[in-house]
């Protein structure tokens, strides 16, 4: 796994991280309730600097992925981004990535944490007599994000220009050139910057000394749970429909065929979703560990009936209470639904 280039500042700032194998290193600066402030008030940054990449360029290059992958790829204007998905056959997800088309024939897909050589070896299996060049290029990849109300606004001021409304633009960031395009992460108006791997330490220190509050991932999983985005690795894995997770927006329609195209189309037809993610607040504030499952008793028989599992857990400041991610079977998503948590006596009561 590629280790951010950022992780021996945060751990001489004092910052609790978790083992530097692991993705998502960074926990806190120790101050979470700060850190989510700043996110929903303010402005943050956040280190994906351990996120994978893999280059796919040539002649056929979008056309090739527009192919197999389920969002939008050869119309696609240059300096565009979307998120983009590589599903199975079976219409699961394989591999969510971040797709920008950087030139006519550049494309850069970046990875969740240590899946570059995955999704490499998983595109080049439907390689043939294509013009196409399949490069991993993680040790040159390291994003830093900003999110927040005023991240626009702090960005905007660094780069002393104005910002593009659609696509990418590249900035000149305190003496550094900086790869930029919009986003959005854990609900928020977000921007990910890029200046390479050896650059990142400088970019950080810039966006901090501009008052960018330093935010983990403890304030970041907060976050998304309040909003129900899903994560991959933590609620996402190849069990999982599009569909299930919420991940409309990195997914097409309307496009043509791509891998997993018919199921996709079937179950938005049809419906038929087995199980869709769902925000539970818990009536208690400790750890609901992964895997917790939910159970509902029949009013008729008594019998307590396994009816879904928890995947993420997080506090929330908006509830002022913890919450759970939880995949929850169909006929049972309605608000104020109430679930017994494992076998024990907590409650968690579904919220949307």
């Amino acid at each position: 796994m590629n280790q951010s280039p950022l992780h021996p500042i945060h751990a001489e700032r004092g910052a609790r991280l978790l083992p530097t194998d692991e993705a998502r290193a960074l926990l806190t600066y120790g101050d979470v309730p700060a850190e989510y402030a700043a996110a929903t008030t303010s402005w943050v940054v956040l280190d994906d600097t351990d996120r994978g990449a893999v280059l796919v360029q040539g002649e056929d290059a979008a056309t090739f992925l527009h192919g197999l992958l389920s969002n939008e790829v050869r119309n696609l204007p240059v300096g565009d981004h979307a998120p983009n998905l590589l599903l199975d056959s079976k219409g699961k997800v394989r591999h969510p990535f971040e797709l920008v088309r950087c030139e006519e024939s550049e494309l850069h897909l970046s990875t969740e944490p240590g899946q570059a050589g995955a999704l490499l070896e998983a595109l080049d299996m439907y390689l043939f007599s294509e013009a196409v060049e399949l490069l991993d290029v993680t040790d040159q990849h390291a994003p830093i994000t900003i999110a927040g109300p005023l991240a626009e606004e702090h960005l905007a001021s660094l780069a002393s220009k104005s910002l593009p409304t659609e696509g990418s633009a590249t900035l000149d960031i305190a003496g550094l050139s900086v790869f930029a395009h919009r986003t959005s992460r854990a609900g928020l108006p977000a921007w990910k910057l890029d200046a390479g791997a050896k650059s990142a330490p400088l970019l950080w220190q810039a966006l901090i000394d501009a008052g960018a509050t330093p935010a983990g991932r403890i304030a970041l999983d907060s976050l998304r749970a309040e909003v129900c985005i899903a994560q991959p690795g933590e609620d996402i894995d190849e069990n999982v429909y599009p569909q299930e997770a919420r991940l409309e927006s990195a997914f097409s329609l309307d496009k043509g065929c791509y891998i997993g195209q018919e199921v996709v189309a079937k179950i938005d037809t049809y419906g038929g979703l087995n199980k869709r993610i769902c925000l539970l607040r818990v009536d208690h504030d400790d750890p609901i560990a992964r895997g917790t499952r939910l159970h509902r008793q029949n009013p008729d028989t008594k019998e307590w009936r396994d009816l879904g599992v928890a995947t993420t857990w997080a506090y929330s400041f908006a509830l002022d209470c913890g919450v759970i991610l939880a995949f929850v079977k169909r006929k049972h998503q309605e608000p104020g639904t109430e679930f017994r948590l494992g076998d024990g006596p907590a409650r968690a009561i579904l919220v949307e």
